[in-house]
């Protein structure tokens, strides 16, 4: 095996479960079109996976067979790659806090970048560009608590506040009540309604 192939496999071998290739990680070692020749070589030996246009990833070796890596693991590795922020979708969110018992099929992360699906073995997973307010608080409680209201509309607004206000530690609370500038107005008006029930 030349160095290039050699190369790109031991490196996504030493790579943790769901660390991601970039064609553009090799140019120092070879043409373009070299590199994305061995990548899908590997792609159709099995050795790598591909989930979306120039991102590659190790399939997982365990006893019973090889699988696609976890799907959060990949995104996040994205994410990291690309200076993103990556949180579970709002459905997640109000599941997670008890707001609804409907358990989301598909797997929906909401990202400051742009929109994708990712091809992970046999399942697809959607990584959608979201507004930056339903990013500001990030991945704590708050911030999920943000995501499930979007997720749960107007409508079910007060009920499901009054259920995080019960959920909520202290110090999330007030992170979420301070932040209602940011805040879509129905959503900052109902926040500052049941904050003021004290």
């Amino acid at each position: 095996m030349s160095t290039l192939p050699a190369s790109i496999l031991s490196h996504a071998k030493a790579l943790p479960e769901g660390g991601v290739l970039s064609p553009k990680e090799f140019l120092h070692l070879g043409s373009r079109a070299a590199i994305d020749q061995a990548l899908s070589r590997f792609t159709r030996e099995g050795k790598l996976l591909r989930v979306a246009r120039g991102t590659y990833v190790t399939p997982v070796s365990s006893r019973f067979g090889t699988r696609a890596p976890a799907p959060e693991k990949v995104v996040h590795a994205l994410a990291a790659q690309n200076g993103e922020v990556v949180t579970p979708h709002g459905a997640n969110a109000a599941n997670a806090l008890g707001l609804t018992q409907q358990v989301p099929i598909r797997e929906v992360y909401l990202t400051s970048g742009r929109t994708r699906k990712l091809k992970l073995g046999r399942s697809e997973v959607t990584v959608k560009h979201a507004p930056r307010w339903m990013l500001a608080l990030g991945s704590g409680q708050a911030g999920a608590a943000v995501r499930a209201l979007a997720w749960m509309g107007p409508s079910h607004v007060h009920e499901s506040l009054a259920a995080l206000r019960r959920t909520l530690s202290p110090s999330e609370w007030r992170t979420l009540t301070s932040a209602r500038a940011a805040l879509p107005s129905w959503m900052a008006r109902a926040i500052g309604e049941e904050a003021l029930r004290g």
